[in-house]
This record gives structure tokens, sequence and C-alpha cells, in this order.
């Protein structure tokens, strides 16, 4: 019996991307890397504003890059904007699911409406998201659901609150079922872990804090939001189509296995 490799193909149509808290860090630099590779972008965001900037920036007609005010707590939310991506562009390829707090708080100090807060923007979201995406990108046979989690998830952080290391471990694990559910559709589930990435959650940290948590990178240095976006923009892709269930390490040595 010859083994067939799934057709991988580029569609007829430009491919098509969601990327929530698509405004600024991560999420702007995956946006730009999926737009230069020649998507559709489409950048979720409360901050409204500052994602239709960087649209903007990407294609002043808004014909290929236009932005989407989001509150990803809400499911009624993310689902109108999938609809209007598919009245859109007729075609949902790619999820980034990026939106996300970093809140800096001791063990102690975390409220019980802080650690649902957290869960509900940096986990249960991207359940919701992806429930609401996964069927179009399985009747086209053709999908690429990207989550981004952290070292924090692997390892636990001391800095950032108990409650944003059990979001970030729980993307891991949301990430290997979804790939064996998806994988027979030719839709591939993959999640990314930075760490010291130089991003804007960077501002709330202690510089003192920082500074050791950069000496404590084998590289030497802090890794650049660009570096995420290209090893996105690489999942995303044709290529990427064998690699599935998989977490990314970008994280300058930090955490080797």
């Amino acid at each position: 019996m010859t083994e067939q490799r799934p057709d991988d193909s580029t569609p007829d149509a430009r491919r098509t991307a969601l990327i929530t808290g698509g405004a600024q860090g991560l999420g702007e630099a995956i946006g730009r890397a999926l737009h230069a590779d020649g998507c559709n972008v489409v950048l979720a965001d409360l901050q409204y504003d500052r994602a239709a900037q960087v649209a903007r920036e990407l294609d002043p007609t808004a014909s290929n890059a236009w932005a989407v005010a989001l509150d990803v707590r809400s499911r009624q939310d993310l689902e109108q904007t999938v609809k209007r991506i598919i009245e859109r562009h007729g075609r949902l390829d790619i999820l980034v699911n990026n939106a996300g707090v970093t809140p800096i708080r001791t063990f102690n100090a975390i409220t019980a409406e802080e650690w649902d807060d957290v869960l509900a923007i940096n986990l249960r979201s991207a359940f919701f998201a992806c429930q609401l995406a996964a069927p179009h990108m399985q009747a086209q046979r053709w999908g690429r659901i990207i989550n981004i989690t952290s070292l924090a998830g692997q390892l636990g952080s001391r800095l950032a609150g108990a409650h944003y290391s059990v979001s970030k471990a729980g993307l891991i694990s949301l990430t290997k079922v979804l790939a064996k559910e998806l994988a027979p559709h030719g839709v591939t589930v993959n999640a990314i872990a930075p760490a010291v990435v130089r991003a804007p959650v960077m501002a709330q940290m202690p510089q003192e804090a920082l500074q050791a948590l950069i000496q404590s990178v084998p590289v030497g240095r802090m890794g650049e939001a660009e570096e995420v976006g290209a090893l996105a923009a690489f999942l995303a892709s044709a290529q990427a189509s064998y690699i599935t269930g998989a977490t990314l390490d970008i994280n300058g040595g930090q955490y080797m296995r």
C-alpha cells in the first residue's frame, strides 16, 4: 500500500489568518510575518485603534489587512468575528490564539475574580476560538491553529502569577487534544512557548528582575518579537504539514529537552 501525502498545494485564494491580541507585541509581529507571506490578516484586539493602525501600515486599502475590536472573553464576540471573516474572505485558514494578560501577582494576592479573568482571557478564549474556527478548516481540509503559550506553562513562573502559568500550561494540553482530533482533517495544531522576548509586558516587570532573567538566558540576550513571528509563519505554512501537537520552544536555551 502506497502512503499518500495530503494535498498541501497553495489554494487558489489567499489564505486568511485571524490573530487575537494582534495590536502589539507578539500578535503584531505574527500578523506582519503572515502578511509578508501573502496572507490576509485580521488583527483582533480590544485596543482597536492600535490594531487598525498596524493594519493600515500593512495595507492602506484594507483589502488584505484589517482590524476588528474583540473581547476574547466573549464567545459571542468571537463568533461574530469569525462570521465577518467568512463573509469577507470566504475562508479561515489560520488561527493564532495570542491574546493574553500577564499579571505580576504573588500567589496569596490572587483574588477569585482575577483568577477567573486570567483563565478566561488566556485559556477559555482559545477554546472558544478553536471551536468556532475548526469547522471551517475541517470543511476545506486545510488549517493551522497556533497557540501562544510560554515557558511559564512548562516550568512555572516566579514573576508572573500562578494563574498565568496555569493558563499557559492549559494551552499546551489543549494543543495536544485538538491536534489528535483535527489531524485526520488536514488541520495542524501547535503551540509556541517563548521566554524573555521583547514585548510590552516586559515594561511591567521590575528592572532588577528583568535583568536577572536576561542574564539567565544562555544566548545572553532577549528574544525579539520578529523571531516569534517567523516561527509562527513557518508553522502556518504548507511546509509544516507534518508538525502537529508540538510545543516549539523559543527561549534562548533557558529550557532544553
